[in-house]
């Protein structure tokens, strides 16, 4: 085996494990409402998701060639050069996505790509190695537009809609509203999960094609190999299927309380945006279209939005690029300072020590589906979900608590003589199967 064809499987190894990032990073786009609303239950909700994941990847490549060839000038760098550079733009995009995972902060996995693999190679080619515009092709046109408007049209498709479904349905019997857009949201969450699949897997068949070309295994016009696609959706489905929870949690429960009604119009209007970008071959980030989506929603029916989770959000958007890129060029410094196949070890040794560092430290505060439809508060130890509060042994009952009791709640214990009204008692959550609700999820009559 040649070194540069040990270099060429760790890129190609590197870039997969992008996309299984990429899986679990962006599995909120999908499902986050449709959890939140108790549409489908959080182990499903995943199990759907990567499934679709890994159909859409077979869909289209259009947004594969835009990758390929609108970013990195293929006539001003070959062979183990253009490598070295796939490389660290891959590794700053998996460092990044790992740290936005840790926080909690839906940030684009595909901004965080694009900005390590654009840092990459300013640092190894200067500021005409990339294609910043060509026509209608290039950085500014492909990439840096569609991420400035892609929110903003989610967020009015989906006020608009969200205000017309309320509209429509005011006069109508609200259980069975909920109930039956509970059902719709099934729909609607699987269209998201099929367009993920289609417009981010090809990202990376798009990076491991690139790696290709400068291995001298493919030209520019070749056809993407079947083996890239089918690596590309395995890899996107089985990270979608571990389910990034603390990101689930933030679009779920942290920007807007979601109903069934905001969940599927969310839905909707991500998935026909980002299906028809996919189609133009417009690399859109999933994750703003999908966070704009939910805004929206909260907007159009006018309920509260958490402004101060949404600032924090649009810092980390900002940052995704030009942060990726000075990790993609970092990376890039690194491997050709060493040199050949020891620079890119090293390279591989930083990115397994960083990333080990990161999951041990998401072990001090876990989330996962016992939690995941629980939003902290601001004080330290609250969240507002009041479901956690266990009833004491013994013959007692624990009194119901009000909405708006104080953060610190101590629960009143009352005789066991003492009748409480039926309409108190809270059921204990169930499926669509009669069986009972996995710990977290809402308390909904219809969920799956």
């Amino acid at each position: 085996m040649t070194v540069e064809l040990l270099v060429l499987l760790i890129v190609i190894v590197t870039a997969l494990a992008f996309d299984f990032t990429n899986g679990f990073h962006d599995t909120a786009n999908a499902m986050a409402t449709s959890i939140a609303t108790g549409a489908l239950r959080p182990r499903v909700a995943v199990a759907l998701s990567a499934v679709l994941n890994l159909v859409g990847a077979f869909l289209s490549v259009a947004v594969a060639a835009t990758v390929a060839k609108g970013i990195v000038r293929l006539d001003a760098v070959q062979g183990h050069d253009l490598l070295i550079i796939v490389f660290a733009g891959l590794v700053g995009g998996i460092l990044w996505n790992l740290l936005t995972w840790l926080f909690g902060l839906p940030s684009s996995s595909s901004h965080a790509l694009f900005g390590g693999l654009i840092g990459a190679t300013l640092a190894a080619l200067g500021w005409s190695g990339v294609i910043w515009a060509a026509g209608s092709d290039g950085v500014l046109t492909k990439i840096i537009l569609p991420a400035v408007l892609a929110p903003i049209v989610a967020a009015l498709v989906s006020a608009l809609g969200t205000w017309l479904v309320y509209r429509i349905t005011k006069q109508a019997d609200p259980r069975k509203v909920d109930s039956g857009f509970r059902w719709g949201q099934i729909g609607s969450a699987s269209l998201v999960s099929l367009a993920h699949g289609t417009n981010d897997a090809q990202k990376t068949m798009g990076v491991i094609f690139l790696a290709l070309v400068a291995h001298g295994t493919l030209t520019e016009n070749d056809e993407m190999p079947l083996w890239v696609m089918a690596a590309c959706a395995v890899a996107i489905a089985l990270g979608t299927y571990l389910g990034g929870w603390r990101i689930i949690r933030t679009l779920g429960k942290g920007l807007v309380e979601i109903e069934a009604p905001q969940g599927l119009a969310a839905e909707t209007a991500s998935a026909a945006i980002i299906l028809s970008s996919a189609h133009f071959g417009l690399p859109l980030s999933t994750t703003q279209t999908a966070t704009g989506s939910i805004l929206g929603t909260g907007l159009g029916k006018g309920a509260e939005v958490r402004w101060g989770v949404m600032g924090r959000m649009v810092v980390a958007w900002l940052l995704t690029l030009p942060l990726a890129g000075v990790a993609g060029a970092l990376c890039w410094a690194i491997a050709h300072f060493i040199g050949g196949l020891p620079g890119v070890l090293v390279v591989f040794a930083i990115l397994l020590g960083l990333s080990g560092l990161i999951y041990l430290r998401s072990r001090r505060n876990p989330v996962d589906t016992t939690n995941v439809n629980e939003w902290p508060g601001d004080t330290p130890g609250e969240t507002t979900d009041l479901e956690g509060i266990a009833k004491p042994e013994g013959p007692a009952v624990v009194a119901p608590v009000a909405p708006a009791a104080a953060a610190v709640v101590t629960p009143t214990v009352v005789p066991e003589t003492v009748e409480v009204a039926e309409a108190d008692r809270a059921p204990r959550p169930q499926a669509l199967d009669g069986q009972p609700a996995e710990p977290g999820t809402p308390n909904r009559s219809a969920q799956v």
